[in-house]
């Protein structure tokens, strides 16, 4: 423990003495300590005892909720931003948008990476070294002059930053399966879901206060919170037993090997499509509620408030019902109410009467559909790992390179359709529903998974 917690000190000690404007030889210096207390403890890890199986406090819940909000958090808190950023890396107009490529691109490699690594070292070093490499990153985004070392600084960010999307679902199916690892992965999913709508407001309330810079510090400051929490207070939740070598072989085979199992590609599909559906609304949202429907920046914030609300009302409902009701059920249940009100939603909107006529409408189509996503999202992902839990971390790295490689497809769909209507959102949030139909299809003709309790 002292020596994690020396650790934790050490990249505080780095951010700090950035934060105060040293000189690069200091800085240097630091950071040669820095990266020498991380080769230390990667080398010398011992990992505490493990967490038993289905030992899971509310504590660790909220711990894994708070780690799993990097990811949203650093990919749209700036996004307020993008005008400033322009004008001081010196990018040019729309090279804001690159940095947020770079920041995917790293998402991608970084979870292919992580997964296996989690599988083989444990889950609890790799989050806290990611973590430590997003932290750092961050930092340097908030320091650099230049455009295309900011675009570098992002793209390692999100390669380190990638652990907090990946790891902690892993350690969901490490310790809790069938129903009660639905309710904890409703919880995760609450997070994941709720953040991309409430960082760019975050992101203002920041900018009231400092420049755009002072997002990245806080990004960094928010890692290392991240860092000390995971130190203090989670033990590893895979044994040593259970850990897997490390090859490149083996993690290739390994990756072919759950893409060809039958219930973890169809529910991992679900989830995708899932997520597309959330990127359509959120792509598609700056132009349909203030050029379509003429909301004031009162009542677009207001809006996306009502529509957080509606996704975790939807966790929250799943969360119980999954006590009482099976997984299978509650995602179809879900899925048919969805598929319905996207038809409605399609067809109203083609006839010119979702849109700017009937906004009070248009809202509510908008927010049935994501309060269904609630269900939708948890209850797949849980099924997902069902045959894989000898290897979470690889299973949860393919899901979500899947989800945001295939999700991130939605912004480029909406942007192809011509605006000036809600026809762009509703097409693109209804092409997204078909595709959890079509996986749904996929998993009733998949193998069945049992009805686990625990």
């Amino acid at each position: 423990m002292l020596r994690e917690l020396l650790f934790a000190v050490l990249v505080c000690a780095s951010l700090c003495s950035d934060l105060a404007g040293q000189n690069r030889t200091e800085r240097q210096k630091n950071n040669f300590f820095l990266f020498s207390g991380l080769i230390s403890y990667m080398t010398r890890f011992s990992p505490p005892k493990t967490l038993p199986s289905g030992s899971f406090t509310p504590w660790l819940i909220v711990l894994l909720g708070l780690v799993t909000a990097i990811g949203p958090l650093a990919t749209d808190m700036y996004l307020p931003a993008f005008p400033e950023v322009e004008r001081d890396l010196g990018g040019g107009p729309g090279s804001a948008q690159f940095t947020l490529g770079a920041w995917f691109f790293g998402l991608a490699i970084g979870q292919f990476s992580q997964g296996p690594l989690s599988d083989r070292f444990g889950r609890r070093a790799p989050l806290v070294i990611g973590l430590a490499i997003f932290a750092v990153a961050s930092a340097g985004c908030a320091m650099v002059q230049n455009y295309h070392l900011f675009c570098l600084c992002r793209f390692l960010g999100a390669v380190g930053g990638s652990a907090s999307a990946v790891i902690p679902r892993a350690i969901v199916r490490d310790v809790a399966t069938g129903k009660k690892g639905a309710r904890i992965m409703s919880q995760l999913t609450l997070v994941f879901g709720v953040m991309p709508v409430l960082a760019p407001s975050l992101g203002s309330i920041v900018l009231k206060f400092g420049n755009w810079r002072w997002i990245f510090w806080v990004g960094a400051l928010y890692g290392v919170a991240g860092i000390v929490g995971i130190l203090l207070s989670l033990p590893d939740t895979l044994a040593p037993e259970r850990r897997i070598a490390f090859s490149p072989v083996r993690i290739a085979s390994r990756y072919i090997l759950i893409l060809k199992e039958p219930v973890f590609f169809s529910n991992a599909l679900l989830a995708t499509f899932s997520t597309f559906v959330m990127f359509a609304y959120l792509g598609s949202a700056p132009v349909l509620f203030e050029q379509v429907l003429h909301f004031s920046a009162g009542q677009f914030g207001l809006f996306f408030g009502v529509n957080a609300a509606a996704f975790i009302l939807g966790t929250q409902i799943n969360g119980r019902l999954v006590h009482k009701f099976a997984m299978p059920f509650l995602l179809e249940a879900a899925l048919l109410w969805a598929l319905g009100v996207g038809v409605l939603f399609v067809v109203l909107a083609l006839a010119g009467i979702a849109g700017e006529h009937h906004p009070i409408l248009t809202c509510a189509l908008i927010t049935s559909i994501t309060g269904a996503l609630g269900f939708i999202g948890p209850n797949a992902t849980v099924m997902s790992f069902y045959h894989h839990g000898h290897h979470a971390g690889s299973a949860s790295a393919m899901l979500g390179t899947m989800q945001f490689s295939i999700g991130s497809l939605s912004s480029v769909l909406v942007g192809m359709l011509p605006g000036g209507s809600a026809i762009p959102t509703a097409i693109g949030m209804m092409t997204g529903i078909l595709g959890m139909a079509a996986a749904d299809l996929m998993r009733r003709r998949a193998p069945a998974i049992g009805t686990e309790d625990d």
